[in-house]
Parts: C-alpha cells; sequence; structure tokens
C-alpha cells in the first residue's frame, strides 16, 4: 500500500456477524491489513461459525476468533444479549489491549471502550422499511431506533459503505458527529470471467424483499433464457409458485458462487434497498452486464457501467433483459464498463480508507498508557 505518513494500529478488535454480506467484507479487510502485519481479533455474533466460514480463517495469518451466539440488534429481543455482548466486549479489551476498536453493528458501541471507538453502518431497520416498505417502521422498532441513535452518538467515528447510506443513517437517527464513506472491495483474482452461458443470474437472501426476486419471477417467463437464483429462498419457493424459468440454486459456498458469477452473462438485482452491493461488485469483477434497480447507492457505485430499472417496473426490467439477451454486442459493452467499474473498488483502496481513518482517530484519542505506535511513511 502507498500510504503517507500515518500512525497504524498493531492490533483491532473488530465485530462481525457471521450471517451475511458483513463477514465477507470482514475477512477481505482483515486479509488486506495482514499485508502490514495488523492483527485482527474477530468477535463474531449472530450464530456459529459454519465449516466454510472456518475454513476461511485458517486461511488468514493475522485473525484470532473469539466466537460467540449473541444476538444482533435486528433480532427478536436482542436487548439482553446485547448487554451482555457488550461486558463480552469490554472483557475482550482490557484482555487483548486493541488499539482500535472496529464495530461492525450499532449497538455494541455503547459500552465505553479505552481505544478509539469505529461504528460502520453497513444497513440498518428503519431505512430498509422505508425503501422497501414505503412507509416508516411501525412502532416496534422506536427501542431499536433509540438504542441505534445511542450508539452513534457514542463513536468516535461513524464510516458507511456508500454517500447514500450515510445519508440514511442521519435522516432516521439524527445529526451524526465525525462520519465518512469508505466503498467496500473485492478481490479481482477471487471472480473470473469464464466461459460464458445463456442465462440470467441473480443473488442474495432471495426471502428478503429488499432484493425484489418477486420481479424476476414476474418477467422470467417472457425471457428467452432461464433466470437462476442463488441465495436462501425457503419461505419464497413454498408461498409463491415458481414458474420452471426460474430456478432457485440454494444457498452456494464462496468457490462455487464464483463459478456462477464467472458463467453468468447477466446479473440482475433489481433490488429496493441496497447499501452497498457486494454480489454486484462480484458480479461486474467475474464480467457479468449488470441490470440493477436504480435506487441511490447503486446509481452512486454504478453509473454509466449498468442498466437500471425502476424496481416496481417490471415492463422496464423484462425490456432490458430481453434487449441485451438478443443484442450480444450491447452485453460486452455493459460487461466490459461493469468490469473496468469494478476493478476500482479495491481491497487495498478499502484497508487504505480504514487506516488513514484509524490513523486519525489514534493521533487524536490516544489511550493512557499506550506506547509509541507504529508508524509508516
Amino acid at each position: 500500500m502507498n500510504l503517507p505518513q500515518l500512525c497504524l494500529p498493531k492490533r483491532i478488535l473488530m465485530t462481525a456477524d457471521t450471517l451475511g454480506g458483513v463477514w465477507t467484507y470482514a475477512l477481505q479487510l482483515t486479509h488486506a491489513l495482514a499485508a502490514l502485519e495488523i492483527e485482527v481479533i474477530l468477535a463474531t455474533m449472530g450464530a456459529p461459525l459454519n465449516d466454510e466460514q472456518r475454513e476461511e480463517i485458517r486461511r488468514v495469518n493475522n485473525i484470532r476468533v473469539f466466537e460467540s451466539r449473541y444476538k444482533l440488534e435486528w433480532m427478536e429481543k436482542p436487548w439482553d444479549d446485547l448487554a451482555r455482548a457488550g461486558e463480552w466486549l469490554l472483557d475482550l479489551e482490557r484482555r487483548l489491549k486493541p488499539d482500535v476498536v472496529h464495530l461492525n453493528s450499532f449497538t455494541t458501541a455503547v459500552p465505553a471502550f479505552e481505544a478509539p471507538k469505529v461504528v460502520v453502518g453497513h444497513s440498518c431497520v428503519l431505512s430498509w422499511w422505508q425503501a422497501v416498505r414505503g412507509q416508516p417502521a411501525p412502532a416496534d422498532w422506536k427501542w431499536y431506533q433509540f438504542q441505534v441513535t445511542r450508539a452513534l452518538r457514542a463513536a468516535d467515528l461513524v464510516i458507511a459503505p456508500s454517500r447514500a447510506m450515510l445519508r440514511a443513517l442521519e435522516s432516521h437517527y439524527g445529526p451524526l458527529g465525525p462520519a465518512e464513506t469508505i466503498p467496500n472491495g473485492r478481490d479481482p483474482a477471487l471472480f473470473v470471467p469464464l466461459p460464458k452461458e445463456n442465462f440470467v443470474l441473480t443473488a442474495g437472501r432471495l426471502w428478503d424483499d429488499a432484493k425484489n426476486l418477486a420481479a424476476l419471477v414476474r418477467v422470467a417467463p417472457r425471457l428467452s433464457w432461464p433466470i437462476f437464483a442463488a441465495g436462501d429462498a425457503p419461505a419464497f419457493s413454498s408461498q409463491t409458485p415458481l414458474p420452471p424459468q426460474v430456478r432457485v440454486l440454494g444457498r452456494l459456498g464462496a468457490q462455487s458462487m464464483a463459478s456462477w458469477f464467472g458463467r453468468a452473462p447477466i446479473y440482475a438485482l433489481p433490488a429496493r434497498y441496497e447499501p452497498f452491493g457486494l454480489s454486484v461488485l462480484e458480479a461486474a469483477l467475474a464480467g457479468c452486464a449488470l441490470v440493477l434497480g436504480d435506487i441511490p447507492s447503486l446509481r452512486e457505485n454504478w453509473e454509466n457501467a449498468a442498466i437500471f430499472v425502476p424496481p416496481n417496473d417490471t415492463d422496464a426490467l423484462g425490456h432490458s433483459l430481453h434487449e441485451l439477451i438478443g443484442d450480444p454486442g450491447v452485453l460486452a459493452l455493459f460487461a466490459e464498463r461493469a468490469r473496468l467499474r469494478a476493478l476500482e473498488f479495491t481491497p487495498v483502496r478499502m484497508a487504505t480508507g480504514y487506516l488513514s481513518a484509524y490513523s486519525e482517530l489514534m493521533m487524536t484519542k490516544v489511550p493512557q498508557g499506550k506506547g509509541v505506535l507504529q508508524t509508516v511513511a
């Protein structure tokens, strides 16, 4: 990494849930920090690690993992669990003495950590509800709103993966203190374009209305190519009969998913809500043309490199997919544009942004008893 004169941490305490894209993000950032011999203490929450996640950890040489099953703030009745999680994290900090605490969920930010505290807002229930349901979240979520607001106020720095997500946090929880945007990154070596086959791919938590699988189901009978959907979709599949043109692949491992991306000529995600979109980045790196929901975060990252459709306009979605399928030249053009844009979202760029943020915090909030901090020219 080409870094200016910085105070760098030697050790970071980082939380990560094991249930979604935050896990991928945390492992990718940890890999990138390994180049500078920065140790990451990864405290996991949400669910036990699965076999694939344990194998991923074994391939990282700068990581120590402390596993828990504490609930996340969006789960049912999580607050007692989260109080215990805060005590657990404080104990880890006392014993392991990290230079920075990097929290990838909100309410674990409330405890009084000694080290500088970064809170990353990857998504939130209130912005999800507004985008997907078109109305404010029900009154049941008022306590969640209070707790997240409290956590954001407690942060030394708030980070979001897109300007759109940062604006959403400000909209739903009020003015933030110090805040910045650092886009996520992915290693292009993991997503190689392969000989393309005739199908459209989508991926993600397919039961989540934010992903808008329903729109693809409605347009599928009009297309000459089938639609393959990778991800968990038990509720959707059982409640909505799927046409034969839609084939649910289920939850795939990382290598299998990369293969599907590599063979797919088109990746369609007519999302209603997507604070960053790691799956979009992975598909673009693998040479897919992109058809995306026309929402601020995806526009921010993929303007002029994707075809955008209003999430509720199935006619526009069907027309865009039909045009790409029928015109190999246009398909190749948008695939090239997407890959060139994707190559800008590197792990090095992501890690450099975080290291700059860590450094600034460490220089302005050095805990008592800390020694001389590592510097890099």
